[in-house]
């Protein structure tokens, strides 16, 4: 009997793909990747907008099943090993990690990722100087939320009280703090969260292909 092999349509300096792989690495689940060059359109062909007409990475195909939306992706990848619990049945415990992934959505992601964007990818990607009433704006509004975190993480080790789809979320939004400058030292306790999460060999697979992009 034949098995579909479920493909995730991916760019490696996606923070929304990077949350992808790593979940699925973690949970186990084989994927197979199929690399979409964004700067060269390929996100904005016929065939690729008939998967997704948001023109955007990642998209999920399941035989005949297309999911877009990462975290909705992730939310997928969790229901297909239950047993891992990164997405708890519980009410409560469920909840909670439904609000760390929105408030990641909407607060800390987009500030954080355009002071990203600013200090590191702007001049990577040849997009001219760092715009300094943005830096300051977004500078401000990440110091903010990363003060609302550094709290939530008040003992204990993962921001909904075990290893969740939240912390994933909430790692990528990190993932080019070193080389956007972005100092963690006045904030110990996510500096301690994100150390732990980025030395599981889930995300050290999942993020391979992003620091090869760097070498």
């Amino acid at each position: 009997m034949l098995v579909n092999v479920m493909r995730l349509y991916n760019a490696n300096f996606s923070p929304n793909a990077l949350r992808v792989r790593a979940v699925a690495h973690e949970l186990g689940v084989e994927l197979e990747i199929v690399e979409v060059d964004i700067r060269a359109g390929d996100n904005r062909a016929a065939e690729f907008l008939a998967r997704n007409p948001n023109a955007k990475v990642p998209v999920l195909e399941d035989g005949n099943f297309v999911l877009w939306e990462s975290r909705a992706i992730c939310a997928y990848l969790a229901g297909i090993r239950p047993e891992a619990g990164p997405y708890p049945d519980g009410l409560k415990a469920r909840t909670l990690v439904d609000q760390w992934a929105w408030w990641q959505a909407i607060h800390l992601g987009p500030a954080m990722q355009k002071l990203s964007f600013e200090l590191f990818l702007k001049e990577k990607f040849g997009m001219g100087d760092p715009d300094p009433t943005v830096v300051e704006a977004e500078r401000k509004a990440t110091d903010q939320f990363l003060a609302v975190l550094e709290t939530g993480l008040d003992n204990r080790d993962w921001i909904a009280g075990t290893l969740s789809l939240a912390d994933f979320y909430l790692a990528t939004t990190f993932m080019y703090r070193d080389q956007a400058g972005i100092s963690l030292d006045e904030f110990p306790r996510i500096a301690g969260w994100i150390g732990r999460l980025e030395a599981r060999d889930s995300w050290q697979k999942a993020v391979a292909p992003l620091l090869a992009l760097f070498a």
